[in-house]
């Protein structure tokens, strides 16, 4: 995270966000920050789509948590500083911990945000094809087991679906079409 400007604003050292008006949720962090930096600005709170106060002219630079940047690029800023790095963690009081009932949803906590962390790496793909070109298709796809096939209806067609990397997705599309796939197409 860190204050970000427009393309033209300058760079901390060279004059500075001195005086400047900075947008954020983390007013408390922020004030903080400058203080110990011995930089006097006006920190105001943000109630959501803090890019756009820089755009609109409403604050001369934000604090923002970000993890690409992608969307501070996308409304023409740049991050000019890093206040900070952060690591997500879970943490658990040591009692609740002990209590195997409190524990139990601790632990599906943790499994359900693993498998979060863990689908954002994947893709679902869907198509059809025909019989005759199904064992050609079925080699050709990564799964974690096997990829689901299920016979359409009054056909000799059927349905494929699986789950493979989303780095793959690009160059085994055409390669799954070439094999006689139809439709195929990014599910998740």
């Amino acid at each position: 995270m860190g204050p970000r400007g427009p393309c033209g604003f300058p760079d901390q050292k060279d004059t500075g966000p001195q005086g400047q008006k900075i947008a954020t949720e983390l007013v408390n962090f922020t004030k903080k920050f400058f203080k110990k930096e011995g930089i006097e600005v006006e920190v105001e709170f943000s109630w959501g789509a803090t890019e756009a106060k820089v755009v609109s002219g409403l604050a001369d630079a934000i604090v923002e948590v970000t993890e690409t940047g992608s969307t501070i690029r996308a409304h023409g800023l740049r991050i000019v500083h890093e206040l900070m790095t952060s690591c997500t963690q879970l943490i658990a009081n040591k009692d609740s911990y002990r209590d195997s009932w409190k524990k139990e949803k601790i632990q599906q906590i943790i499994l359900l945000l693993k498998g979060a962390l863990t689908a954002e790496k994947l893709v679902g793909l869907k198509m059809n094809v025909p019989e005759e070109k199904l064992e050609k298709v079925i080699r050709l796809l990564p799964s974690l087991n096997a990829p689901t096939v299920a016979g359409l209806y009054h056909s000799t067609w059927f349905s494929v679906e699986s789950v493979v990397e989303s780095k793959v997705v690009r160059e085994l599309i055409p390669q799954l079409i070439k094999a006689g796939a139809e439709g195929s197409s990014n599910i998740l």
